[in-house]
């Protein structure tokens, strides 16, 4: 969709880098009168001060990204399906190959997707190592899909997150010591919470050095199941960001696990995402018992508008959300663990074989089944597929939703600004949010053609840093608009929503659903009329309850 134009620009910003309205060692007297003018817009909105150098306030304007008809351009395609979550018979708790799970990945529509099997002691011995030869031998025989090798780190101190490298000679031995040097199963039992949180900075902060030091092209960061047990504070995921923006990016919107919603006796008939738990004495104190199910297949996180993400984007840190499958073992698979394993001795399982019984306890999907994150590539490569991550040029749905989006925001005409951009406008500017969607028209993997039922867009004052570093709300974020979609519509769906004139830094997002369950949100109906329900642990048909969601556009001074 929309023009095929292509941009390219840095990423590695020096802090020469920072505008000089907003460097505050440079006296009002040396600023140009724009300058002058812009600093005193952003003094008067209570944006300048300690971190706003580190935030989109202090980064260039994002370069427009286009994507073209029928989502392709040139160079390939413009936007690529992938899966961030996946482990193998390299897990302690999962039992397929890797060509398994990259087979089913690119059968089910996905371009891209990364091997992350569980740090632990096993793997962080002998799993690294052993399982690239068989990541190589995937590359090989699929070159149509992008597969990277990664790991799910134990945070220290808390929750899990994907961890991948670019390909190269140095993708094993990069990852292999910083699982040996900084995974939570390697460090002492003994530390305390605090040594434990400085051990997870110094973690993404060695991802960044392999990079500098050009061990590896690129090395990225995700948290995933941020609410799962509560454990992922706010300061956390605020102090990973700040350790190393170009690695620590985002986290998983909705978590993976989403067959373990369905209904007994043909499923599971659990938690969503094995959402269940309860708070602990690790648990952060402050949030609330909500947190711990998923809204709508979604992280509360993400789902609560005016919630934790939303008051990380009114900062203006750039954290992305994406969604995968976590697979492990799969609903209605009939394959168990080859006989014999010894994975404590050989870090792996052995082969799967087929056992004739079909399980439908089991709480996966296979990679691209249900879940994808679709990430704005200006070409089919590693780098693309990482530099669009690291750009937040994503967008997320479930159970194929959609067929496709674009969205800009934009001034005055002109193509705009796209997902994960930044627009830089005067003071009195009209702002107008362009979204295009093509709506489904072929089955997904259920085999049922889903229907878009209402999109609403989300706005968010930008009020630069928090005071506290656990702040998890954004009282100024909420639906400002909502679009009914007419049954039956087929094609390309075009949505237009005017902010007025430009007074305030913002940001905007969007979200869609297919109606089928809703509520008020966490915050409310002023805030959210019509939010993503809570799931109900039993009762949580993932194919009766899908969204589509997309990462932010800010609008800020010029």
């Amino acid at each position: 969709m929309g023009h095929g134009h292509h941009h390219h620009h840095d990423h590695d910003h020096s802090p020469a880098d920072v505008p000089a309205a907003l460097d505050l060692s440079v006296p009002d007297s040396e600023l140009s009168p724009a300058d002058v003018s812009r600093r005193g817009f952003l003094r008067g909105a209570g944006l300048l001060g300690a971190g706003a150098a580190a935030t989109v306030l202090g980064s260039p304007t994002t370069a427009a990204f286009a994507s073209a008809p029928a989502g392709r351009t040139d160079d390939g395609p413009a936007w690529l399906a992938g899966d961030h979550h996946i482990h193998t018979q390299y897990s302690s708790d999962a039992q397929y190959r890797v060509i398994d799970q990259a087979r089913h990945g690119r059968a089910y529509g996905l371009d891209w997707l990364v091997i992350t099997d569980h740090g632990s002691n096993a793997h962080a011995k002998i799993g690294v190592e052993k399982v690239n030869p068989d990541i190589l031998a995937t590359r090989a025989e699929l070159k149509d899909l992008l597969t990277f090798q990664g790991l799910e780190w134990n945070i220290p101190a808390a929750e899990h997150a994907t961890v991948f490298v670019h390909p190269g000679r140095n993708e094993v031995s990069v990852l292999k010591q910083f699982e040996q040097a900084y995974d939570g199963s390697q460090l002492p039992p003994a530390n305390t919470t605090e040594q434990n949180e400085a051990a997870a900075i110094a973690g993404i902060k060695f991802l960044g050095e392999q990079v500098r030091a050009r061990k590896v092209e690129g090395a990225l960061f995700l948290a995933n199941h941020p609410a799962r047990r509560g454990i992922d504070s706010p300061h956390e995921i605020r102090n990973w960001r700040d350790a190393d923006p170009t690695v620590a990016i985002g986290m998983e919107g909705a978590p993976g696990h989403q067959a373990a919603g369905i209904p007994a006796p043909n499923g599971r008939g659990g938690a969503r995402g094995y959402y269940d738990n309860s708070p602990s004495a690790a648990s952060f104190p402050g949030y609330p018992l909500e947190a711990y199910r998923t809204w709508g297949g979604f992280d509360w996180m993400t789902a609560t508008v005016g919630g934790l993400w939303d008051s990380l984007l009114a900062e203006g840190r750039a954290w992305w959300v994406t969604v995968n499958s976590d697979s492990h073992v799969n609903y209605l698979d009939q394959s168990d663990r080859g006989p014999g394993s010894d994975f404590e001795a050989n870090g792996r399982y052995n082969d799967p074989v087929y056992t004739g019984v079909v399980n439908t306890s089991a709480g996966d999907f296979w990679p691209g089944f249900y879940g994808r994150t679709n990430v704005g590539a200006r070409a089919r490569s590693y780098r693309a597929v990482m530099d669009g991550l690291r750009d937040g040029r994503v967008w997320v749905d479930h159970g194929r939703l959609i067929k496709g989006l674009d969205m800009r925001v934009r001034s005055g005409g002109g193509a705009g600004v796209p997902i994960g951009g930044v627009l830089r406008v005067r003071r009195g500017a009209t702002i107008e949010l362009v979204l295009d969607i093509d709506l489904q028209d072929v089955p997904n993997w259920r085999q049922f053609v889903p229907v878009l039922s209402r999109v609403d867009v989300i706005a968010g004052t930008v009020t630069g840093p928090v005071a506290s570093r656990d702040a998890f709300t954004a009282p100024d974020t909420k639906v400002v608009k909502s679009f009914e979609i007419a049954p039956g519509g087929r094609g390309r769906v075009s949505l237009r929503y005017s902010s007025g004139r430009f007074d305030r830094p913002f940001y905007l997002r969007v979200r869609g659903t297919d109606g089928k369950r809703t509520q008020p949100g966490l915050l409310g109906a002023a805030v959210d009329p019509h939010g993503p329900a809570l799931d109900a642990i039993g009762n949580a048909d993932p194919w009766g309850d899908l969204w589509f969601y997309t990462n932010p556009i800010w609008v800020l001074p010029r």
